[in-house]
């Protein structure tokens, strides 16, 4: 008996052992985990406010934090306007085409700009409205200059209408895409493989850096320069996609887009100021250029920026027959630049039209192109596409013969 009283005395003591020990277990565990749980939510505190002062700094004006993550956008600022009035004072008309020149100057409206209208087969002008900015000294080419660095690799046999370039890891492009898109990168790669020699030569075949009329009062020079133009302003590259340090004249992209309509003949762009001169109209062709059979490479690309790419908004106002052209957007010291230079490509009145347009941020190519499809809408309408002859006659009613000079 008493045997079992000490076996029960020491299961008791045991059991209220392990009471009191798990007791004391249980409150280290609790002070442990509050202390923890303190310290977590003290962490969390602080990180928030760490976070909140830095989202105050970089709010802050005038600091780094601010410069870091705020940084101004920079806008172009234009001095010259877009738009004028009574630009066509002064203009010489007697010898003009009253139907032609009446669409254009309809077509241009009140833009600050010019449109230049020639018979591609005579290198005739049928109309020229503002002839004080057509005769200027010119201004810089922008992407209009693509066309004759084109025809210039073109004619190395460095490229076809099909031959792509790649110009990033994954980025090829053609020559149809590269006119029709007017992608830079594309002409200044191809410039770069040219060279500055053989861009030249080409360039002043094509009627650059020459007088493009034929004694016509009040033209001036437009400028090709006689050596490539510094590294630190692109080389030929910047002068083979944006015409960087070349000054072109509408007349002298008038007659490179004539030549290109042609098949090849670049005449002098003459200026009938009367009736009797229209009647007596001699055309006069300045050379021959060997053009011919590249002329299908590189019409596809022109054909593609009215039809899909930069000049796609002809396409606003006339769709009725085939346009083919090139855009050009640029600007330089305040002023902003577009060009559109064009040809229609039909069997009767096929004509070639230049815009050029200068002013701030409404001039653009895109618009230049417009201005050129309200014309062509114009001439249209007035059945000009419908049954004029494509070259003058003479005085005896026959076909008048070219001159070479």
């Amino acid at each position: 008996m008493k045997k079992f009283w000490l076996v029960y005395l020491a299961a008791v003591l045991g059991a209220i052992w392990l009471l009191t020990a798990s007791g004391r277990a249980a409150t280290v565990n609790t002070r442990t985990l509050t202390s923890k749980s303190k310290e977590k939510s003290l962490n969390e505190n602080q990180r928030a406010r760490k976070r909140m002062k830095r989202l105050a700094r970089s709010r802050a004006p005038g600091t780094r934090y601010a410069s870091r993550r705020h940084r101004r956008r920079y806008y172009e600022r234009f001095n010259t306007s877009s738009f004028a009035e009574e630009i066509t004072d002064g203009d010489e008309t007697a010898g003009e085409d009253s139907m032609v020149r009446a669409a254009a100057a309809d077509a241009l409206g009140n833009m600050n700009g010019t449109v230049v209208a020639i018979e591609p087969t005579s290198g005739r002008i049928l109309a020229m409205v503002n002839q004080k900015l057509a005769l200027a000294s010119g201004a810089q080419p922008c992407s209009t200059i693509k066309l004759s660095v084109a025809l210039a690799a073109l004619s190395e046999n460095l490229i076809t209408k099909d031959t792509e370039m790649r110009l990033g890891r994954h980025s090829r492009i053609n020559l149809t895409g590269a006119l029709a898109h007017s992608n830079n990168a594309y002409f200044e790669a191809l410039g770069r493989r040219l060279g500055f020699e053989k861009v030249s030569y080409y360039a002043h075949q094509y009627g650059l850096g020459e007088l493009a009329g034929y004694n016509i009062p009040g033209e001036h020079l437009g400028i090709y320069p006689d050596e490539e133009i510094p590294s630190k302003l692109g080389g030929v590259g910047k002068m083979c996609s944006f015409g960087e340090g070349i000054s072109m004249t509408p007349l002298q992209l008038g007659a490179l887009v004539s030549a290109i309509a042609n098949g090849g003949t670049l005449y002098y762009m003459q200026h009938p100021n009367s009736p009797d001169e229209v009647a007596n109209f001699q055309p006069r062709v300045k050379r021959h250029l060997d053009i011919g059979p590249l002329i299908a490479d590189l019409s596809d690309g022109m054909a593609g920026a009215v039809e899909y790419g930069t000049a796609r908004s002809v396409r606003y106002s006339f769709n009725e027959e085939s346009i083919l052209g090139k855009t050009g957007t640029c600007s330089r010291a305040g002023t902003r630049y577009g060009w559109f230079a064009s040809y229609a490509n039909t069997n009767v009145g096929r004509i070639v039209t230049v815009v050029f347009l200068q002013g701030g941020r409404p001039t653009y190519g895109p618009k230049a192109a417009e201005i050129a499809g309200r014309m062509y809408r114009n001439l249209y309408d007035h059945s000009f596409f419908a049954g004029r002859p494509l070259l003058p006659t003479n005085a005896a009613g026959t076909p008048a013969v070219g001159v070479t000079q």
